[in-house]
């Protein structure tokens, strides 16, 4: 722990930089931790999304709920006539089991 509260902690270990040169695959073995065989670079671009970006998500945001909610209802309307029909036929089981 520090010393001095407002002193951050120092790292308690140096991180490893490897040469491009000595890259695993070159005659070097690979790290434990990995590395991908695809020797690539992937990048990711984040901007920041404009009023008429954030309407459209919100519109399809919106639409997926209304879709969920009817596929929802839709379920539950197709198990009434099921549950219904299940009461017919063991009310008629028991009328004609006595």
């Amino acid at each position: 722990m520090a010393r001095n509260r407002d002193e951050p902690e120092r790292p308690r270990a140096e991180p490893e930089i490897i040469p491009p040169d000595r890259r695993p695959g070159r005659g070097w073995p690979s790290p434990p931790y990995g590395f991908s065989e695809t020797h690539s670079t992937h990048r990711f671009y984040v901007t920041r999304i404009s009023p008429f970006g954030f309407a459209v998500l919100m519109l399809a945001v919106g639409l997926l709920a209304a879709v969920f909610l009817l596929v929802l209802i839709g379920t539950a309307l197709i198990w009434i006539p099921v549950v219904a029909a299940l009461v017919v036929v063991a009310s008629i089981f028991r009328f004609f089991s006595r």
